[in-house]
């Protein structure tokens, strides 16, 4: 039996990858995108661009919605300290893991809860530490055929052909990577009001 929340839930994000993460969770939910900037601050270092841009996000859509419990989650890939955004295109995605094979990235993972209407706003990161296999250029280009990952943090679509990519991942919540951190979701909108369970 699916537990109904008390308040609307949802999802500040159009990625498809965080939709059926969250649609786990067997909740009602609605998608609503948030019109954030992601250009990172001066100085601003991966986790904190990551933080910073999942409560603008909640909070973006929040503004509309009061009532509701709005989620909100960005990603960066933090290589030693440099952020690696979403390629947008193939030149770029082959740079990308060009630079990463052989490396271990840190993908810096942020989920934001917020409730304007009860004055509740959170934030919780998932850091998840990836070895990146020593990829051949023709690996590289044969993963971004079959892929196009060029929407995905780092370049890297794990949930698809991108674990092929990998030697290790080493996190506390298996979801995080793909996106969207369910483990401190439900810690955080249960916080919020929302019944898991």
């Amino acid at each position: 039996m699916t537990s109904s929340p008390t308040r609307p839930l949802i999802l500040a994000s159009t990625s498809v990858y965080r939709r059926q993460l969250l649609e786990r969770l067997h909740l009602p939910f609605s998608v609503i995108a948030s019109y954030v900037d992601e250009t990172p601050l001066p100085g601003e270092t991966p986790p904190d661009i990551a933080c910073r841009l999942a409560l603008a996000k909640a909070r973006s859509v929040a503004q509309a919605h009061p009532g509701a419990v709005v989620i909100g989650s960005d990603q960066v890939a933090d290589l030693n300290g440099h952020a690696l955004g979403k390629p947008g295109h193939h030149a770029r995605a082959v740079a990308q893991l060009q630079t990463m094979r052989g490396k271990t990235v840190i993908f810096q993972t942020a989920v934001a809860v917020v409730c304007l209407e009860s004055d509740f706003a959170q934030t919780e990161l998932a850091q998840i530490k990836v070895v990146f296999r020593h990829l051949t250029d023709a690996q590289i280009e044969s993963y971004l055929a079959a892929e196009q990952p060029y929407d995905c943090a780092g370049s890297a679509k794990s949930e698809g052909l991108g674990i092929a990519l990998l030697e290790r991942i080493d996190n506390d919540d298996p979801t995080a990577l793909i996106g969207l951190p369910l483990i401190r979701t439900c810690r955080l909108i249960e916080a919020a009001g929302v019944k898991v369970l």
